[in-house]
């Protein structure tokens, strides 16, 4: 009898650990809320408040305007920056946005990121708290971006809502 409880109680521990975190959808970002959602089976597991760029009314038009896009994009590749700690890379611009830009004869910008804040003595973490600071990227703190960074795979879709 007790082997067989062993043997029970070892199979429920290798199921949880095969089902292991949970399968990530998409990320959700509402630039008025300034909220990530981390969204799972279609619910949302985790929120996070974030920082948009210095503009953040409006989608991006072009490079230097300091705004962050709308629109779907995904996560192409991840990056641990020496300036924002960790980073998740979207592939803005995207075919629409290279197209409009075209259109405006402009250059549509390119490196948006999901990133940490910046490691600086001279401006600690709290400093940005509330802050709309980055040049059109995406930033949390970066306890935060750790999680995110641990728990979100490459490919993921991101959606960035006004």
């Amino acid at each position: 009898m007790r082997h067989l409880l062993a043997v029970l109680l070892f199979g429920l521990l290798a199921i949880n650990c095969l089902a292991g975190s949970p399968t990530i959808d998409k990320l959700m970002i509402h630039k008025q809320e300034r909220r990530l959602e981390v969204i799972s089976d279609g619910q949302v597991i985790r929120q996070y408040r974030v920082s948009l760029g210095k503009q953040p009314l409006g989608h991006k038009q072009e490079r230097g305007d300091n705004r962050t896009p709308e629109g779907v994009y995904s996560i192409d590749w991840r990056h641990r920056s020496p300036s924002y700690n960790l980073s998740l890379h979207l592939d803005y611009p995207n075919l629409k946005d290279q197209t409009q830009a075209w259109k405006r004869g402009t250059d549509p910008g390119s490196m948006i990121m999901i990133h940490g804040t910046p490691v600086d003595e001279d401006y600690p973490e709290w400093f940005f708290e509330g802050l709309d600071w980055t040049n059109g990227c995406i930033a949390l703190d970066n306890q935060s971006m750790r999680e995110l960074w641990d728990m979100v795979p490459d490919q993921t879709l991101v959606e960035i809502r006004p």
